[in-house]
Order: C-alpha cells, then sequence, then structure tokens
C-alpha cells in the first residue's frame, strides 16, 4: 500500500499533486491543475482561504477554507498535544455529514496520530452566502430557538448509547486533571484582579481549589455527544439556521452543559436574560418531538443555573488580557468575557453550586 503523503504545515505547501490525492479520497474525478492561497490568518491555528482550478470539471467548489497548527513550533506542538486537531477531523471525517445541525460541509479531513497535526479543508462560508454574527449583538432570539432545536436533535440521537457507538464511538470525555486553566486563572487573579467582577474571581478561586470536584459536578446526568464549544466567535448564520464551526472540543457529557454554554455565550446578555426560559422549555419540547426521554423544567433550569458557573475556565485564556490581541480578538474576547461575568451573576451561578453539591 502507498503511504499517504506528509501533512503541509504551511498553507502554501497545499501542492495540486498533493490536494489532488487528497480529494480523491471522496471524490475520485478531482484533479487539481493549481492552488492559490487568497488569504491567511495565523492566530490559533493557521487558516486560509483558497482558490482552486481543476484540470477537468469535477463538480467541487472553486474555493475552500483550510485550517492547519500554527506555524509556530512551540505554539504548534501545545496545539496538537491538545488533541483538537484529531477530534476535529475525525468529526468531519465520520460525523459531520450525520449530525443534525448546520456545519461547513467537509472535503479533507487527515490528521497524524502521533503528532496531533491535521490538516482540514472545507466548506468557505463566504462563498456559500454564509455570514458571521455581529459579536456584541449575537444571535437573535429566532436564531437561538433553531439552535434548541438543534441541539435537541443532537442529544437524543446520540443518547441512544448503541447509535453512538456505532457513528461516534471515538469521541469520549474530556480528560480532567489538567492545571491548564487553573494556572491562567490564577494569573489572572494575581495581575488582573481588577478588570474582572467579584462574581467571576469568587468562581476562579473555587474552581482553583475544587477543579476535581467541579468537573466532577459538571459530568453528572445522562450522557450524549456534545459539541462543546459553542460561543459566539464559533458560530455562523445560513439565513435565520445558526452554523457550528468549531469542534475541537467535541465530547461525552450531559445535555444541559451544552444548552447553557450556548445561550450564556452566543446571546448578547440582554437577549439571554429576556428569553432564556423560553429557549430551555423549547429545548426541552423539541426533545419530545424527535423521541427523547423529558427532563422537568425545574430540574433543567437549575442545571442551566450549575453549569453558568463553567463559563470561568471556558474563559480562562482572556483574564491574562494579552497586549499584542488583533482588534477582532480583543473585540471577541471582551464580549466572551463580559457574558461569562453577567451569566454568573444573574444565574446566582455560586449559590446553585452550593444547592446541588455543597461546593
Amino acid at each position: 500500500m502507498t503511504a499517504k503523503p506528509a501533512l503541509p504545515e504551511d498553507p502554501t505547501g497545499i501542492t495540486p499533486a498533493w490536494l489532488s490525492e487528497a480529494l480523491g479520497e471522496r471524490f475520485p474525478a478531482a484533479s487539481v491543475a493549481s492552488v492559490e492561497v487568497l488569504e491567511i490568518h495565523h492566530g490559533t491555528n493557521s487558516n486560509a482561504r483558497l482558490r482552486v482550478v481543476y484540470n477537468e470539471p469535477c463538480g467541487l467548489p472553486e474555493t475552500f477554507f483550510l485550517k492547519l497548527p500554527p506555524l509556530d513550533p512551540v505554539r504548534r506542538e501545545a496545539i496538537n498535544q491538545t488533541g483538537m486537531g484529531r477530534r476535529e477531523a475525525l468529526f468531519y471525517r465520520n460525523l459531520a455529514d450525520l449530525v443534525p445541525m448546520r456545519v461547513p460541509r467537509p472535503y479533507v479531513a487527515r490528521f497524524d496520530e502521533a503528532s496531533g497535526a491535521f490538516v482540514l479543508l472545507i466548506e468557505d462560508l463566504e462563498s456559500t452566502g454564509c455570514t458571521f454574527p455581529d459579536v456584541p449583538v449575537g444571535l437573535s432570539f429566532e436564531q437561538a430557538t433553531q439552535g434548541m432545536n438543534d441541539y435537541a436533535a443532537l442529544h437524543v440521537r446520540y443518547e441512544d448509547v448503541t447509535r453512538r457507538e456505532r457513528e461516534a464511538g471515538w469521541v469520549r470525555r474530556m480528560p480532567g486533571g489538567s492545571d491548564f486553566g487553573a494556572n491562567m486563572l490564577q494569573f489572572g487573579l494575581d495581575h488582573h484582579r481588577d478588570r474582572l467582577t467579584d462574581p467571576f474571581a469568587e468562581l476562579a478561586k473555587l474552581y482553583i481549589e475544587r477543579q476535581s470536584a467541579l468537573e466532577e459536578l459538571w459530568d453528572r446526568g445522562s450522557v450524549t455527544v456534545l459539541q462543546g464549544d459553542s460561543h459566539i466567535g464559533n458560530l455562523f448564520e445560513d439565513g435565520e439556521r445558526p452554523g457550528f464551526l468549531d469542534w475541537g472540543l467535541i465530547q461525552l457529557g450531559t445535555p444541559l452543559r451544552d444548552v447553557g454554554y450556548f445561550i450564556n455565550l452566543a446571546l448578547s446578555p440582554a437577549n439571554r436574560r429576556k428569553h432564556e426560559r423560553e429557549l430551555i422549555e423549547r429545548y426541552l419540547e423539541a426533545r419530545l418531538e424527535v423521541g427523547g426521554q423529558p427532563i422537568a423544567f425545574d430540574d433543567a433550569w437549575l442545571l442551566h443555573r450549575v453549569h453558568a458557573a463553567y463559563a470561568v475556565p471556558a474563559a480562562c485564556p482572556l483574564v491574562l488580557f494579552p497586549e499584542d490581541q488583533t482588534p477582532e480578538a480583543a473585540r471577541l474576547a471582551t464580549a466572551f468575557l463580559e457574558r461569562a461575568e453577567c451569566a454568573i451573576e444573574d444565574l446566582e451561578a455560586r449559590a446553585a453550586l452550593r444547592e446541588v453539591a455543597g461546593i
């Protein structure tokens, strides 16, 4: 058997020969004549838009979105070790065509098991007419309602253990015990305490001291496949339907964790306050409509408050307040942190932790 070519480390390394072979796994008629890098953005990962010319018409698009690990060797190794690229590649290879949600269409999804390196070539959303939410404004109520329908369909589908093992047997719970988030939160408390609200700081201290207990609490409940990271920066809009971009934190967990994360971090604080009860009711109704087990509203609401505390470790990179952030990254960070702090305070997350687990 002929070995597959090595994974490119740079967008300019996507050659016609490499891309012809990679596309050929799913699209045997694809023969690439040329590849042009239209733009590159270096952030958490290296992202680029590519224009492709084919030797013969094959029904594939002319532009793609490319995602690779970062170019910097230290950051590349750190990202590769998280396993996020592997999880996302497996999602696009095995699940993207099955999940009942709007996700970018996959074309190439490869990863190196030994190093954690990956290459993702997916739908160029700009060319297919999709848009991205205004970060401070967030999703509309109508879009969030559709998101509740989508989450209900995803969660109920994979609460079926037989189906989950057959279709998503590689999805696991996220490994615990890492000091990664706790160390960043401690840095934030030590150096930027004046930029954090008191309820956020209190929960940050609690997470640092009782990380294992909190993670165990957040894992309680029925088990299903979670999208895992649907904050406002990881979403797109296909008309009134929200699309889910980043699947590097796909994991097993309890469904209200996904629901709460989405409501708290995809809507503006004002919109969340106005509609969160209605959205949770819609999620619970949608579960029944697709054959799921019922969850009482009072139970769901309490879990919503408990999972609001998860916004603290979710926001851990933001409390570093790096001075070299791009304006776009700073705008997202500001909106993310505001959403997290408001949800923690509004939902009295600290009191919910005491009520449910005595923490």
